[in-house]
């Protein structure tokens, strides 16, 4: 395979477009951070039952996608498909900036971010938290060793052996941050081993669509060619990870649906949730999941660049209406304290909460979507990331 990479030219409207949207969006986020930590969480639609907001859903969205964008790399490195190998790169950094972009929504949202100095410095290893500390610096570490084996000649050697460890990597970021999940048993919505697998299906899909957009969006910044073959092979990926990931999902409900303890969460994201319900069927499964199939697999559109784009922008979509279904509509639902038993006090018992997300929060989420993608740019702008050159893959 003979390919040579590129920085990505930054002249035109485009570029400027893009970077004058991202000056307003990042002084968006800048702006809801300040009356955040100013004012306090109050100005925000999170309250002492929903504690985790529109923020989170953003955040967790692009820590998962950020561990699923790396499989382009590792289906060249780890699998043997050296047809991908030039795309690493391009793989390694959409990976770090996604998971950094996350992580500053994080930040932020802390209200107090000199307080991460704490989290850094004294762990408490029966946190998952203090677990997911450790995997997303390390993920951060082999991501940037990775890419230097596969950018830098005298690394080549040691392309393989790291892309082992940073695909074993990822699949244990993806585990512990579906576990936050999965450890909280006080939340009938959550507290269930499949969602450890269920966040690897997830982040197969998120990170797939995410790379065919970028790919698509460089290759025409730069002139470059997709061979044909090559794009078939991502469509194809794309629609086995969206299955993975609905039928895992789907597997999820069908669990809780045969245990009667949880009929009542089911029943009310499945049914009575209003907006979450909503959410789950339109935003989760029809867009996020049946449309992009579709797409993808019909002869009229599957050829087309833009239905292909736009497919995976439904799956984005759709995977963000998922964590707001998951996160927060898992928080909306009350808690059962003290099981078999009825419980009675004037603090929400069995109310279901509501929660109406404020700008400050929208702006926040939004901000951290900028800031991975600044990374991006400037990544592509001043290293040679971009593919260049690509011969077409052998079958």
């Amino acid at each position: 395979m003979q390919a040579v990479f590129r920085q990505v030219p930054t002249a035109g409207r485009a570029f400027h477009a893009l970077i004058a949207a991202l000056a307003v969006l990042l002084i968006g986020g800048a702006w809801a951070f300040y009356n955040l930590e100013h004012f306090g969480h109050i100005v925000s639609g999170m309250n002492n039952q929903i504690v985790w907001g529109l923020p989170h859903v953003f955040a967790v969205f692009l820590i998962v996608a950020a561990s699923g964008a790396l499989n382009v790399a590792s289906i060249g490195s780890v699998f043997g498909k050296t047809e991908y190998k030039p795309l690493a790169p391009l793989s390694g950094l959409l990976a770090l900036a996604l998971l950094l972009g996350g992580l500053t929504i994080l930040l932020l949202d802390l209200g107090r971010p000199d307080r991460l100095i704490v989290a850094m410095t004294h762990f408490n290893f029966k946190s998952i938290f203090a677990w997911n500390m450790i995997l997303y610096n390390g993920f951060i570490a082999i991501v940037v060793v990775y890419i230097w084996t596969a950018v830098v000649r005298e690394g080549g050697k040691w392309n393989r052996p790291v892309g082992f460890i940073a695909f074993a990597w990822r699949i244990l970021l993806t585990t512990g941050t579906g576990s936050i999940f999965g450890f909280l048993v006080a939340r009938d919505a959550f507290d269930s081993a499949l969602y450890a697998p269920l966040f690897i299906a997830l982040s197969l899909s998120y990170g797939m669509a995410g790379f065919f957009i970028l790919l698509v969006t460089v290759a025409r910044a730069t002139g470059e060619t997709i061979p044909s073959a090559m794009v078939a092979k991502l469509q194809n990926l794309m629609v086995v990870f969206i299955v993975a990931a609905l039928w895992f999902v789907a597997v999820l409900h069908l669990t809780n649906l045969y245990m009667t303890k949880h009929h009542d969460i089911e029943r009310f994201i499945l049914v009575d949730g209003g907006v979450v319900t909503i959410l789950f069927w339109l935003g989760q499964v029809l867009i996020g999941s049946l449309l992009p199939i579709i797409l993808l697999l019909l002869p009229q559109t599957r050829d087309s660049r833009v239905a292909n784009v736009f497919a995976a922008g439904l799956v984005i979509l759709g995977g963000l209406a998922q964590m707001y279904v998951t996160i927060i509509g898992g928080q909306m639902f009350p808690q059962v304290l003290f099981p078999g038993y009825l419980e009675s006090s004037s603090f929400f018992d069995g109310v279901v909460h509501p929660y109406q997300p404020s700008v400050f929060e929208l702006l926040l989420g939004l901000g951290g979507v900028a800031v991975a993608v600044a990374i991006l740019t400037l990544g592509l702008r001043l290293f040679p990331f971009a593919p260049y050159r690509l011969n077409p893959p052998t079958v």
